[in-house]
């Protein structure tokens, strides 16, 4: 599924500079996967000012930048790149997709929407470490990386589905799932920094974020053991936890997120088609 799209923008329809026979194109290149989900990482002309439907983004000094489409983005975007006096202006297309809705009735109403109000204080609690875990955004370029996943098994869920309770649409769940034995080693998919570790989140259970740059994260969720700590820097492929079925889940998997700002993306856009392996339990004490 993963595609690999390149655009010189002076060859491209819907460009907008003035005076562009007089001067170079600001846009160099976009590649990545122009649908809901999708991550793009462009470069610019150093020294460049990006914006993405009106947001700037963050560019490095050698002008590379990221953006992503979140599940539900709209079929039209468009990416604004200025530098003195000169603008360039490119219409993004974005593809959409479907997504797999299941509908489930007649379930216990505390089944579906926690009331009690000390459960609810938890959630917002744990909610409010997680945005802060996101919101540096950092000149780290890890994002650039070739993903790897960052665990075996197979695949039990999917980005973008979402579940209809007593009539009642749910969140969709935007990352993909790995299910395998508890204890199934958990590795960095990328390089990065660990912004939050924490054992045991009400729907998440125990949790990892690392940071990989320019608003772009990982999230792993349900894990039985979380083995960094926040402010460590980790390797693609290095050991950071176990899958498990803690917090909200009905066996042991990983649920793998990634984040670009506000932008829930599709994991499995930035990794190679998935293997599935037959897992066993893990009784390695120490890290790889």
């Amino acid at each position: 599924m993963k595609k690999l799209i390149v655009l010189v923008l002076l060859l491209a329809t819907g460009l907008s500079a003035s005076k562009l026979g007089a001067q170079e194109p600001l846009i160099l290149s976009l590649k990545g996967d122009f649908t809901q989900g999708g991550l793009v990482i462009g470069q610019a002309v150093p020294g460049a000012k990006v914006e993405f439907d009106g947001q700037e983004v963050k560019v490095s000094e050698d002008g590379y930048f990221v953006f992503g489409f979140h599940r539900d983005m709209p079929e039209t975007a468009s990416l604004k790149v200025s530098k003195s006096e000169q603008t360039e202006t490119q219409p993004i297309t974005i593809s959409k997709r479907q997504y797999n809705i299941e509908r489930i009735d007649g379930l216990p109403p505390s089944k579906v929407t926690p009331r009690k109000p000390e459960v609810l204080e938890r959630i917002k609690r744990e909610t409010a470490l997680v945005a802060e875990a996101r919101a540096e955004i950092t000149d780290f370029k890890y994002f650039m990386q070739d993903f790897i996943w960052p665990a075996k098994g197979r695949l039990s869920g999917f980005y973008g589905s979402q579940r209809v309770l007593n009539g009642d649409p749910k969140r969709p769940h935007f990352g993909v799932d790995v299910a395998a034995p508890t204890g199934t080693e958990v590795v960095a998919p990328a390089d990065g920094v660990v912004r939050l570790v924490h054992p045991d989140m009400y729907f998440s259970g125990g949790t990892i974020i690392i940071d990989h740059g320019f608003g772009v994260n990982s999230t792993f969720l349900h894990l039985s053991s979380v083995d960094v700590e926040v402010g460590e820097s980790v390797k693609q492929g290095d050991f950071i936890g176990r899958i498990g079925a803690t917090g909200r889940a009905t066996g042991p998997h990983l649920d793998w997120r990634i984040n670009w700002l506000h932008h829930r993306l599709d994991p499995q856009l930035v990794v190679p088609p998935f293997e599935e392996t037959e897992t066993q339990s893990k009784t390695k004490s120490e890290p790889k």
